[in-house]
């Protein structure tokens, strides 16, 4: 798989709050870091990311523009978290040699 086509699911199954499908394209040793969670391991990230999606019902995450750089992919994203809160986001996501994604960082605009 390629590194677009792993972003790509990621954030297709991220819009869709599907933790199975996250689960399948993280690595064991994950780690997730943003401007309010910092955790490792894919049982933490699993969990972050079930309290984000109950915490915002119809968040939803476009793409604006992505870089990719051998295994990193950077991706400006807009994040409607509800209809009246947006937030302009940049991860980083780093991906092992079996394209599974070992790192998540995000930075806030």
């Amino acid at each position: 798989m390629k590194l677009k086509e792993l972003i790509l699911k990621y954030i297709t199954a991220f819009n869709n709050q599907d933790i199975s499908g996250l689960r399948l394209l993280f690595n064991e040793n994950i780690h997730l870091k943003d401007w309010e969670v910092n955790e490792n391991g894919i049982e933490n990230v699993i969990k972050a990311n079930q309290k984000i999606f109950d915490s915002a019902p119809n968040l939803n995450v476009k793409i604006h523009n992505q870089y990719f750089f051998e295994k990193t992919a950077i991706c400006v994203l807009k994040i409607k978290v509800n209809d009246q809160t947006f937030i302009d986001v940049v991860d980083i996501i780093k991906v092992d040699d079996n394209y599974k994604i070992i790192s998540i960082t995000a930075y806030k605009g």
